[in-house]
Order: C-alpha cells, then structure tokens, then sequence
C-alpha cells in the first residue's frame, strides 16, 4: 500500500477525530507559529528600538530597520559571552533535571511501598507543585536575604556566620538549583510513582523468590519498567529547566553581576532591559535556543529508538 493510499485511509477511518483535533491544532499553530515566523524574521534584520514603527505623540514612525541576513547569527556565535552563557546553562540544565530525578525517583520508590501515612506524605510531597511558581521563588528570595532570611537565622543560632545565598557567585549558582530541584521534584515524583505502579508485583515476587536482592530487583526491573516513563519526563525536564526563566530571573535577575544568567534571561535582557533594545539580537537568541533544544529532542528520541523505547 502507498502512503497516499494509507492516509486516505487514516482519513476516512479516523475522519471524527481528525475533525476534533482540528480547531486545536488551529489555534495553537496560530498562537506559536505567528510569533515565531515573527522571530525568525526579526533575526535576519537589525530591528531595534530605533528604527521600528512607532508612534510618538502624534506622529508615526514607519519602520526603517534593514535585512541583514545571517549577520546576527554570525555574531551571537562568535561572541564569547554566548558561549559563557551557554556553558552555565547547559550546567544548570544537568544539575537540576539530575538531581530533580534521582529526588523524584527516590521519593517515588518510598511511597510505592505500605507505608504508613503514605497519602499525607504524597501530599505534601506535590503541595510545591500547587503553589504558583511565582510565589515559590519570593518565598524562597526571602528565606535567602542574608540579613533577615530565616535561614541565616538558624545558621546564626548555631555560631556559625550568614551565608551570602544570592550575593555570591558560587552560593547564588547552588541556590537557584535548590529552588528549581525543589519546584521540579513533585512533577518526577508523580510520573514516576505512576510508572512504578505499572510494574506487574508478581516480577518482584518471582525475583524475590529466585533469591534476588533489593538492588538486583532494582536494576533488572524496576529501571527496564521505568525506561519509558523516563524517557519523556528527562526530555520534558530538561526542556523547562533550559527554558527556566522565572527562578532566575525572580531570585536573582541574572546576578550578581552575570553568574547565573542563562540564555533565555539574557535574550529577555536584549529586548526588554538593555537600552536601546535590540529587538533583532533578542530574536535572534531565541532562534538559536529553538534550534539547540531541537537538536537535543532529536539526538535523545534517536537514543531511546536504539534502545527500543520508541515514542
């Protein structure tokens, strides 16, 4: 069978869902392709606050930017401040989602079990996950004031000296990971207790009765079971975490100085802070982060095909 012939065939077997699906897939098109045809334009130019159409008063402004090609592209990947940015980022992005898995996988494996008072700790465990990230990081911006914060309070309690959490560049870098690690876990810690109680009991009863021991009854079926689970909430983390402007923008702007800016906190910079914006550079950071992530999607789906994990 062709595959002309195999779509007319999906078509019309599966005509009702094709017709449900359509307006959403509309909508969202419109909503993300508008923007980045947008962006993608604006990179081939040298738009800036300047030269775009505006209004002053009465008068319009039209605008006079100019298309300049790959010139953008060339110069965000000869710049040295892009490839410091990216190293911190690509730091940022293994600590958190590696950290915030083996968390998540952790916990899950705890509450998996019959444990007493397992439905409170669940509980507890998601309640981060139910505050608006927003309010997270504030709470957390204050529990890290190194004057008033609770936390330097309780160090204070037992001798031992206030810690500059966001004025220091090492600190500032470990504790924006805490807040993300602590923001992420719930999502891991739900996916994979869900994986978990898809393992058949009677594989680990066999194990157990083959006189495997607990990390053998781990490794050879609680991590096979789990490999799909896995795979997409590693490929989801570590799109957010890469992409994750609110913790640090909201916890410390990118500071102190430039230690903890990454890629998208200094693209929002360009377009909304610097003076005069640079509307084209900005998009131009965009592109390349679109691309970057791309190409990590595409690297880690043909890993999991390998394996047989196809998704």
């Amino acid at each position: 069978m062709t595959r002309t012939a195999r779509i007319r065939r999906a078509c019309g077997t599966h005509w009702y869902a094709w017709a449900m699906t359509a307006p959403v897939v509309l909508v969202i098109g419109v909503i993300i392709g508008i923007p980045l045809v947008r962006g993608v334009y604006l990179s081939l130019t040298d738009a800036n606050e300047a030269n775009v159409e505006r209004s002053i008063g009465m008068n319009h402004l039209p605008a006079t930017y100019r298309f300049t090609g790959l010139a953008n592209y060339r110069a965000v990947l000869t710049d040295d401040v892009f490839w410091g940015r990216l190293g911190w980022t690509v730091v940022w992005t293994v600590g958190c989602v590696s950290l915030t898995f083996l968390t998540g996988l952790a916990l899950a494996t705890l509450l998996n079990r019959s444990l007493r008072g397992r439905t409170f700790y669940r509980l507890a465990l998601i309640l981060p996950w139910a505050v608006p990230a927003f309010i997270s990081v504030f709470t957390w911006r204050m529990l890290y004031n190194e004057k008033n914060g609770i936390l330097n309070k309780l160090l204070a309690g037992g001798g031992i000296d206030a810690v500059p959490w966001l004025n220091d560049p090492v600190w500032a870098k470990l504790s924006v990971i805490a807040v993300n690690v602590w923001l992420g876990v719930p999502f891991m810690l739900v996916a994979l207790l869900g994986g978990l109680q898809s393992i058949p009991g009677e594989l680990y009863e066999a194990a157990e009765m083959d006189g495997a021991g607990a990390w053998q009854r781990f490794r050879h079926i609680t991590v096979p079971g789990l490999r799909a689970v896995s795979g997409t909430v590693l490929l989801l983390s570590t799109i957010w975490t890469f992409n994750m402007f609110p913790v640090i923008f909201l916890l410390t702007r990118g500071g102190p100085g430039d230690a903890t800016e990454i890629l998208v906190t200094y693209a929002y910079r360009l377009s909304f802070v610097d003076s005069p914006r640079n509307f084209s550079a900005s998009a131009t950071w965009g592109v390349v982060i679109l691309v970057l992530l791309a190409l990590a999607a595409a690297g880690y789906r043909r890993a999991l095909r390998r394996q047989g994990e196809v998704w």
